[in-house]
């Protein structure tokens, strides 16, 4: 319901009022564990700032309108924008809670069809795109993502991660601190390689501190060892490979002592770490948003599982496998053709690739205030936040209120809904029946639960599912949208069936099902076992899903391959200018992105956006902890306190994710009052992953000074 994590919560109730809600111990994978974000449950549901009911803007006035007249109009508005512009003049933009939702998951992917745009965008392209793209590339599908299968490794590579706050991230798995004591008290070993020394490298056995943008350097160097020591264990998967020799060629040009200063790691640790790592009984590399939302972001991706496939572990217990969810969208997309595309259009201003029908999120605000034709002129939002979320914020803020309309499904007016001309509420969390689509098809065990709504949702509050297909179905009745027959088709359907029945069906002609009169697993057995069913451990299965056309992974495709030069010419630049710093980000267990900041509970207590410094890099220039300090990069500046520490590499500074709530028309009291400031005021739209459009939101040149007194 609000994290990747699917923990089984236990709610108290009375008179549709929330009592208690606590983890449930009876739950077969959380098994009891809860973070402090839990609570946000019932502190949104009753969030006075809550939008209740469909609001219209005329300037800076908002008042309440009927659902019949807010659709209406936002339909009527977006035919007249397309009709006037041509229909990729409306864009759409996807945030992250859109993968909470089984309901919106099924029914996005027929809304965005019928709006017939281009002009797409989401958080992928802020997150995990390189890893969707290096499955594609390699395995033949954008959503085959390896998932580790950490319960029974024996040796735990984390790159640019930090499960212990996370507890996983495209690795769901609750209560990860249980688990990585686990490993550690099973004679495994846990190595972290980050700029940061995290909550995760704290519970380690080695942190590795890493120059941001070093991650492909880092692992190339490890092949090279591997390669050059004969220290490749192939076991059964040697007939199901394609393009080893080629691997091999490509590591050859990085050894461990040619990428020592780019990594600022040595040569000598790096050998050490690759022969521990080949020679483990099982081991897993994983790495997550540091090695997607960088410059070299698919290569890193790509030679993460490289690394787990030369070294053997790669489709096997202790390595990394495929998960057999009980409702497999692999599969299913597969049967409707849809395994994933890149490249089939680009975007209008700088040419950057589309990715499964989406847009880099790094061109949106340029194809909003770059004249021509083919101009953005319209947008709708579901469940997202961009003005925070990513990169150059502030531009991206000046592009929406110039637009000529918005339309926004959200729980709030926030930085990004404050420009909508309407914004349409929807229910959340206990409100509606929740099973987690998306997040069981990337979890470290097979497993399921169905959960029923506890509460009502508000009067005046709609099903996002509901909101989206009457939009959908309102802009095709006045001409705007795709003019496509079998879509309108499939959303009448979907609005007289409910996804709940869809769900249903995807159980039963899952793996775990056995059709419509089979005795296999049902959304009536779900919901007679409230706590979960465990489907059993990640099993072996590659040959049963791959989908390259010869069965074989594609260890050097080329689309990727073409990009080891630009990271050879990396080799001899300088990152950074004399008195610049490399900024990353980072994420604090009581926050979730940009949307929890309106639980007092949450944010109260010291604060918790600060920019963390190293004490040397803090003295150089003249900062001492608490100090208010001035952050400049090229697309802007923000003013933050600093907290100086040795928990930071030197020359990294790292300023926290989802902040920046002062912004004029935000209407979110607690937030606005722990406002902080965001990241994304200072990551650069220009700085992108060159070969997938990722935004680049970790290694961003800065400068940082103390800032001059308030006057």
């Amino acid at each position: 319901m609000l994290c990747e994590a699917v923990c089984g919560v236990v709610v108290e109730t009375e008179a549709d009022q929330i009592l208690s809600i606590r983890g449930d111990a009876d739950d077969p994978f959380s098994r009891g564990h809860v973070c402090p974000k839990v609570v946000g449950l019932k502190d949104v549901q009753t969030d006075p700032d809550r939008i209740r009911h469909p609001l219209r803007r005329a300037g800076e006035t908002w008042t309440e309108v009927s659902w019949e007249a807010a659709l209406d109009e936002a339909s009527d508005r977006l035919a007249e924008v397309q009709a006037r512009h041509g229909r990729h003049a409306l864009s759409l933009y996807l945030g992250n809670p859109t993968v909470h939702s089984y309901t919106a998951l099924l029914t996005i992917p027929l809304f965005a069809k019928a709006l017939g745009t281009h002009a797409r965008f989401s958080a992928t392209s802020v997150d995990q795109l390189p890893q969707m793209l290096a499955s594609l590339e390699m395995f033949g599908h954008q959503l085959l993502l390896p998932i580790p299968d950490i319960d029974r490794t024996s040796f735990f590579l984390v790159v640019g991660a930090n499960p212990i706050v996370s507890n996983g991230s495209i690795m769901t798995a609750p209560d990860v601190a249980a688990r990585l004591r686990a490993l550690r008290e099973r004679g495994g070993k846990l190595v972290v390689v980050d700029p940061r020394f995290t909550e995760t490298a704290k519970v380690a056995d080695r942190h590795l501190f890493i120059r941001p943008g070093g991650d492909a350097f880092l692992l190339f160097a490890l092949l090279y060892t591997i390669f050059a020591e004969k220290l490749t264990r192939l076991t059964t998967l040697g007939p199901y490979l394609r393009g080893l020799d080629e691997v091999r060629e490509l590591a050859a040009r990085f050894s461990p002592e040619r990428v020592a200063a780019r990594t600022g790691i040595e040569a000598d640790v790096m050998r050490g770490l690759a022969r521990e790592f080949a020679t483990s009984p099982s081991a897993v590399c994983y790495g997550r948003v540091g090695v997607c939302t960088q410059e070299f972001g698919t290569l890193s991706a790509w030679l993460v599982n490289v690394l787990n496939i030369v070294t053997g572990n790669f489709d096997r217990a202790g390595g990394v496998m495929f998960t057999t969810p009980a409702a497999d969208l692999v599969k299913v997309a597969s049967r409707l053709g849809e395994r994933g595309h890149f490249g089939v259009w680009k975007s209008r201003v700088r040419g950057l690739p589309e990715f499964g029908g989406e847009l880099p999120a790094a061109a949106m605000a340029e194809e909003m205030d770059t004249p021509g034709n083919g101009q953005i002129r319209a947008l709708v939002t579901f469940a997202g936040n961009p003005v925070l979320s990513t990169p150059n914020g502030a531009r991206l803020e000046q592009a929406l209120s110039k637009l000529d309309f918005m339309v926004s499904i959200d729980l709030y007016r926030n930085e990004t809904t404050r420009h909508a001309n309407l914004i349409l509420p929807t229910s959340f969390g206990l409100e509606r029946d929740h099973y987690d689509l998306a997040f069981y098809a990337l979890a470290v065990k097979n497993v399921a639960r169905y959960v029923k709504a506890v509460t009502a949702p508000p009067p005046g509050v709609r099903h996002d599912w509901e909101v989206l297909i009457a939009l959908a179905l309102g802009l095709h009745d006045k001409g705007g949208g795709r003019r496509d027959r079998k879509v309108v088709l499939a959303l009448k359907t979907l609005k007289r069936l409910g996804p709940k029945r869809v769900l249903d069906l995807l159980l039963r002609f899952g793996p775990h099902g056995k059709g419509l009169l089979g005795s296999g697993l049902s959304l009536a057995e779900l919901e007679a076992r409230p706590h979960g069913i465990d489907l059993g451990p990640l099993l072996p299965r590659l040959q049963d899903v791959i989908e390259t056309g010869d069965g074989k992974v594609v260890l050097a495709p080329t689309l990727i391959v073409a990009d080891v030069r630009r990271l050879e010419t990396a080799l001899a630049e300088n990152v950074t200018a004399d008195g610049e710093l490399l900024l990353i980000g980072r994420r604090n267990l009581r926050s979730n992105n940009s949307w929890m900041h309106n639980t007092l509970r949450l944010v109260k207590g010291p604060e918790g956006c600060t920019l963390i410094m190293h004490p040397a890099d803090a003295e150089v220039r003249g900062v001492t902890q608490g100090d208010r300090v001035l952050v400049r990069s090229r697309v802007g500046e923000v003013t933050v306190p600093v907290s100086v520490s040795t928990d930071i590499a030197r020359g990294v500074v790292s300023l926290p994710h989802g902040w920046g709530h002062a912004r004029h028309g935000v209407a979110l009291e607690v937030a606005r009052a722990h406002a902080g400031a965001s990241v994304n005021d200072l990551t650069d739209d220009r700085l992108i992953d060159a070969v997938s459009g990722t935004a680049s939101l970790s290694g961003v040149p800065v400068t940082v000074a103390p800032a001059s007194p308030a006057v």
